[in-house]
Order: structure tokens, then C-alpha cells, then sequence
């Protein structure tokens, strides 16, 4: 079982970026599904999770207007599309699949998202 990032580069700001991710070997519509982030020097912080009823949850306040996170159990796919990106959103975008129930969790191994003129 696994997921995999893509979508993260370097964009400037006030750009946007949309970034996938894509989970094989398990399944996929019973997993509460979240991205987060980790600056460097940083602690990981949630972004933001849709559970497998597309309940949505936001991390920080700054971010639930600009990101929004979206599922497609059919492609087994979450799509975190970002706008408005700043500097400080700079970091590694992790994709996680849980089902805490029964202990699953599985990480990804990341994608770089830099926001710089």
C-alpha cells in the first residue's frame, strides 16, 4: 500500500499550484485522506482532510481560504488545489491515507512546493 505525491515547483507569489495524490494498494474511499506541510525548522502541520464522506477539515485559519482539498475515490486520487501562494507556504507537501479504526496509515514520500520571484 502506498500514495504518491505530484504537482509540487516553484511558483511565484500569488500563483497557485495543484497538487495530486494518488493511493494504490488499499481501500482507497474507506481512508480519511489529509495533506500537511513541513517548513524547514519546522514542526508538520495539517493542511487540510476529507474524510471517506467528503467531510472536509482546514488546518490554520490562513490557509481555508486559499487551499481547498477535493476527492476522487473513483481515480483514487485528493487534489489540494493552492492559490494566492506566498513565501511562507514554502515547504514539503505530505500526502497521508488513514483509517485509524484499524491502525492504517501510510505517508507519502513528499513533494517540494517553493513559492519565490
Amino acid at each position: 500500500a502506498q500514495v504518491v505525491e505530484s504537482g509540487g515547483g516553484l511558483v511565484q507569489p500569488g500563483g497557485s499550484l495543484r497538487l495530486s495524490c494518488i493511493g494504490s494498494g488499499f481501500t482507497f474511499g474507506r481512508f480519511t485522506i489529509s495533506w500537511y506541510r513541513q517548513a524547514p525548522g519546522k514542526e508538520r502541520e495539517l493542511v487540510a482532510s476529507v474524510d471517506s464522506a467528503g467531510r472536509r477539515t482546514n488546518g490554520a485559519d490562513s490557509l481555508k481560504d486559499r487551499f481547498t482539498i477535493s476527492r476522487d475515490d473513483a481515480k483514487r486520487t485528493v487534489h489540494l488545489q493552492m492559490n494566492s501562494l506566498q513565501p511562507e507556504d514554502t515547504a514539503v507537501y505530505y500526502c497521508n491515507a488513514r483509517w485509524s479504526q484499524y491502525g492504517y496509515d501510510y505517508w507519502g514520500q513528499g513533494t517540494q512546493v517553493t513559492v519565490s520571484s
